[in-house]
């Protein structure tokens, strides 16, 4: 059952720390900035550029490598697949709400992990499906 609960809860978890526990700009206040675009670490690259990582690319990079193990999830049948998918809904039902009325959560990065968590539950039900499908296909074959 454990193994059920989607990974992705991490990137919202770790979204809702760093929004939370920092002092977030009030709407309006000149000079300002939106937490998640503070560099963590820049490096000067050989075309002369300067690259700076902030904390939502961090968050985002995070959430991507999370959602590359909830695909692989996805290809497991079995009992506790829907299970996943069922809490990948809910996952993604909870990210919308908070989306809408959350002012802490009214970025482009947590709209971000929202997209990933859609595409999480599409991407779950679709693998589930075709591996069904194919299952179902394999099944009548006799020779």
């Amino acid at each position: 059952m454990i193994l059920s609960i989607p990974w992705l809860i991490i990137a919202i978890i770790l979204y809702n720390l760093i929004a939370f526990s920092s002092s977030w700009p009030a709407p309006g206040t000149p000079g300002t900035t939106n937490v998640f675009n503070e560099p963590l670490v820049s490096f000067d690259l050989i075309s002369g550029a300067n690259w700076a990582l902030t904390v939502g690319d961090l968050v985002t990079i995070i959430t991507l490598v999370l959602l590359f193990i909830e695909l692989i999830k996805a290809t497991r049948t079995g009992g506790s697949s829907i299970v996943d998918h069922a809490f990948s809904m809910v996952l993604f039902m909870i990210c919308g709400i908070e989306f809408l009325t959350v002012r802490q959560a009214a970025t482009s990065e947590f709209f971000f992990i929202l997209v990933v968590t859609l595409i999480d539950v599409v991407a779950g039900f679709s693998i589930t499906i075709r591996g069904a499908r194919r299952d179902f296909g394999m099944g009548g074959v006799h020779d």
